[in-house]
């Protein structure tokens, strides 16, 4: 990661997290939460995200690509996502194309998705 976008990423997580895990809590507003350990610190956090909902589970679009934290740590270790006021547990993590990815977050969502050339969606099946 460049050190542009690693400076863009922190001051993100600063200022706006602080917003969107509020929404994402409070259950309204186009936010889930992703919680997850990591990898090295063995600590929990928690990510804010808009993902789209499935019947196998969640589509997240990985906005700054497969190296970000809470991706990278769901992958080793597990997570799981608060939706509206309800956990679901991820039980894996697997590609998902990128037509069925714009599809799943529907219009207005997935026309901004395209606009902006996101390609990397992932499949975060839950247990049911």
């Amino acid at each position: 990661m460049t050190r542009m976008k690693s400076s863009f990423l922190k001051v993100l997580n600063r200022t706006l997290n602080p917003l969107t895990l509020r929404a994402a809590r409070s259950g309204r507003g186009p936010f889930s939460l992703i919680e997850h350990v990591g990898r090295r610190s063995g600590r929990t956090f928690e990510a804010p995200l808009i993902l789209a909902r499935v019947p196998e589970g969640f589509v997240a679009e990985l906005t700054y690509g497969p190296q970000v934290n809470w991706y990278r740590n769901v992958v080793a270790g597990g997570g799981r996502v608060l939706h509206r006021g309800e956990w679901f547990e991820i039980t894996s993590v697997e590609p998902y194309g990128v037509e069925e990815g714009l599809k799943a977050f529907g219009p207005p969502a997935s026309w901004l998705l395209r606009l902006l050339r996101k390609r990397e969606f992932r499949l975060l099946r839950v247990s049911a």
